[in-house]
C-alpha cells in the first residue's frame, strides 16, 4: 500500500482504509461510485470556501510505466501521477480555486515503450478522462487528409463563472452564415471567408451595421460557438446589430507568419478585406463601430492591425494574446507594448482577457514572460496611455473553453 500521507484525497484515504483492512470489494465499488458520479473527484476543503480539493484518476491495471496529467494546473505542464499498490488507481491530487474552469488530458506510458519520446511526439496519443463525460474536442476538416482529432476533459467547479450566451435559447432569430472563398495577390494565396449577418439585417439596411473582423475564422465558426453567441446577444439588445467577417488561417505555418507582425497582412486587411466588405455589406465605415479580434496569435495581430491602422480599427478584442512575442527583427520580448506607449495615442478601446493558469505554459518560454505577465503588462501600458479598457482575468487556461465566454463580454464592453 502507499503511504498513508501520500493519499490526501478523504475519500481514497478512506479506500486505502478499507482496503488494508481486507475490503476486498471496495476497489469495484470505488470504481462503480466514480463511474456513477464522474471524474475528477472533487471534495470540499474543510473550513476554505475558496478552493476545492480535485482528485484526478486513472485506471489501469496493466503493467505501465507511469501516468501523467497534461495540463496547466502544474508547471511543467507535464505531472506525474501516483499510484497505489496493488491496486489500478493512479491519482493526483491538487488544491483548486473553487470558481476554475479549463481543460487536461493524460498519457499513460506503458513500460514497453522502446524510449522516452519529446512531450511533442507525444501531443497525438494524450488521451481524454474516460469517467469526465465532458468532453472539448479538437476536430480537422473533413478535407484534411489525416483526420487527427484529439479531446480535453473539461473540469468546471462549482463557482466558475457562468458563459450565459453560448446556449441556443428558444424564441431567438438565428443571423445567417456564408461562405466565401477570397483571393489575396498581396499575400498570393487563397482562404475561406465567414460572414456572419444578423437576423434583422435586412430590416437594418437603412443604417450601416457594426463590424468585426475575427482572425482564425475556422475555430471561431467550429469550436466556439460564436454565431449562437452573437444571435443571443444581438436579441438581447446588448450589442447592437453587427457583421461579423470570420478569416481563416489556413495551416500553423501561415497562421504564425501571418499573425505574428506581418506587415504584408495588414495591408491585405486594409486594401483588400475592407473594400471587399464595405462592397458587399452594409456595414460601418467608423472605426469607433469597428472591432478586430483574435485569440493568442489573433489577439496580438488584432493589437498590431489597430496600431498601424487605427483609422480603420478602433477597437481591440484580444483573447489571451500572445503579447510577449516580438518581430523578427527585435530582440527584446514585448515590442507591440512598447510602441503603444511610444506611440502618439489614438481614438481606440481594449478588451483584453487572459487566464490565471497562463502564468503556465505547454511550451518552453525560453524567457519569454508567460502570456498573463504580458498581458498584465499590456493592460498597464495601454491604461497608463489613458486608452479605456476592458480588462478581464477568468480563472482558467489557453483555451477556447473560456474564450467562448470572454467573446461575449468583450463584445458587450466594446460594442453594448
Amino acid at each position: 500500500m502507499a503511504e498513508k500521507d501520500s493519499v490526501i484525497s478523504p475519500r481514497l484515504q478512506q479506500l486505502q482504509d478499507e482496503l488494508e483492512a481486507g475490503g476486498k470489494g471496495s476497489l469495484g465499488s470505488f470504481w462503480k461510485e466514480i463511474k456513477a458520479q464522474g471524474a475528477p473527484l472533487v471534495e470540499k476543503i474543510e473550513g476554505d470556501n475558496q478552493y476545492r480539493l480535485v482528485t484526478f484518476l486513472w485506471q489501469a491495471s496493466g503493467d505501465l510505466l507511469s501516468v501523467s496529467l497534461i495540463s496547466l494546473l502544474t508547471n511543467p505542464s507535464k505531472h506525474y501521477m501516483r499510484h497505489i499498490p496493488d491496486t489500478d488507481i493512479w491519482y493526483l491530487s491538487l488544491q483548486l480555486l473553487s470558481d476554475l474552469r479549463t481543460t487536461y488530458q493524460f498519457f499513460p506510458e506503458e513500460r514497453s515503450a522502446s524510449a522516452q519520446r519529446s512531450d511533442d511526439s507525444n501531443r497525438d496519443t494524450y488521451l481524454p478522462d474516460p469517467h469526465n463525460p465532458n468532453i472539448f474536442t479538437f476536430y480537422t476538416e473533413a478535407e484534411d487528409p489525416t483526420g487527427v482529432k484529439f479531446a480535453r476533459s473539461v473540469l468546471e467547479l462549482p463557482d466558475a463563472s457562468p458563459q450565459p450566451w453560448i446556449t441556443p435559447q428558444k424564441g431567438v432569430a438565428k443571423g445567417k452564415v456564408h461562405l466565401h472563398t477570397m483571393e489575396s495577390k498581396i499575400l498570393e494565396n487563397e482562404r475561406r471567408v465567414w460572414v456572419y449577418s444578423p437576423a434583422k439585417y435586412t430590416s437594418e439596411l437603412g443604417r450601416p451595421l457594426s463590424l468585426m473582423i475575427l482572425f482564425d475564422g475556422w475555430a471561431y465558426a467550429n469550436l466556439i460557438p460564436t454565431f449562437t453567441i452573437l444571435d443571443n446577444l444581438i436579441a438581447d439588445q446588448i450589442i447592437p446589430p453587427t457583421v461579423v467577417v470570420m478569416l481563416d488561417s489556413l495551416d500553423t505555418e501561415t497562421r504564425l507568419k501571418e499573425l505574428v507582425f506581418h506587415p504584408p497582412f495588414n495591408q491585405f486587411l486594409v486594401t483588400e478585406v475592407m473594400p471587399w466588405i464595405y462592397m458587399q455589406y452594409a456595414v460601418t465605415t467608423d472605426p469607433g463601430k469597428t472591432v478586430v479580434g483574435g485569440s493568442s496569435a489573433g489577439g496580438l495581430a488584432a493589437a498590431y492591425a489597430a496600431l498601424e491602422h487605427p483609422e480603420i480599427f478602433g477597437n481591440v478584442l484580444a483573447q489571451s494574446g500572445a503579447f510577449s512575442l516580438s518581430p523578427s527583427w527585435e530582440t527584446d520580448f514585448g515590442w507591440l507594448a512598447r510602441q503603444y506607449a511610444l506611440r502618439e495615442k489614438a481614438s481606440l478601446k481594449f478588451h483584453l482577457d487572459v487566464g490565471t493558469l497562463e502564468k503556465n505554459s505547454y511550451h518552453e518560454l525560453r524567457g519569454r514572460p508567460s502570456t498573463l505577465e504580458a498581458n498584465r503588462h499590456m493592460c498597464d501600458v495601454v491604461t497608463e496611455k489613458d486608452y479605456p479598457v476592458h480588462y478581464v482575468e477568468f480563472s482558467g487556461g489557453h483555451d477556447y473553453v473560456s474564450w467562448q465566454g470572454t467573446l461575449g463580454e468583450g463584445l458587450k464592453a466594446l460594442l453594448g
